[in-house]
């Protein structure tokens, strides 16, 4: 079915799934984070930077300040989400319940990524993915990744797309990390998901 993703369930206890939750989708907060706060399995929410990050982009301070100011823009992204009744936490672990991930300050103590533009939350995102041993839904204002006009229903190997900032294929590829991106704009959509349904968008990754 193409333009479709799902997730297979092994009866197994459900490991942690991380949303990453894109600065484009701040007018539709209000809608998503109920969805996602009533979720019946551990969700841990990656913030965007939103609009703290274009402030950042449009600073002209060199990489290095850059990279953490963006990092510090996540953090206040996530306070903005949090506002919507979730809460939050700095360990990159397991929640008990679905929670925002304030991220700065374990960034600053691991420095896992280059300090590039070509790394944004999405790769922080499949980073927090990858250590938690979870999967990754990513919340676009797109369907999916597209070629020549055509939805992808699977991504195998990296195209050139900028739905998602250039390292996120490659690392979620390298790092075997089960990815998914749907149009977060669609709300009923996000539920689907989330209940294990078939939807329409893009999964990244060879371990399906």
């Amino acid at each position: 079915m193409t333009g479709q993703v799902h997730q297979k369930s092994d009866g197994k206890k459900a490991p942690v799934t991380v949303v990453k939750l894109g600065g484009s989708l701040a007018p539709h907060i209000a809608e998503i984070i109920p969805i996602l706060r009533s979720a019946h399995r551990p969700l841990l929410i990656v913030p965007g930077g939103g609009v703290f990050a274009d402030a950042v982009r449009q600073s002209g301070v060199d990489a290095d300040a850059a990279h953490w100011m963006a990092c510090a823009a996540m953090d206040q992204y996530g306070w903005t989400l949090a506002a919507q009744g979730m809460g939050t936490t700095t360990k990159i672990a397991r929640p008990g319940q679905p929670c925002v991930l304030l991220p700065y300050c374990a960034l600053r103590r691991y420095d896992p990524l280059p300090h590039s533009w070509d790394v944004t939350s999405d790769t922080i995102a499949a980073w927090v993915a990858g250590r938690l041993g979870g999967d990754l839904l990513v919340l676009k204002s797109a369907e999916g990744i597209e070629t020549a006009g055509r939805l992808l229903a699977r991504v195998e190997k990296p195209v050139a797309t900028d739905v998602v900032d250039p390292c996120f294929i490659p690392f979620v590829l390298e790092h075997r990390i089960r990815a998914f991106i749907i149009n977060g704009t669609d709300t009923a959509r996000i539920r689907r998901w989330l209940r294990g349904a078939l939807v329409r968008g893009t999964g990244i990754g060879t371990t399906f």
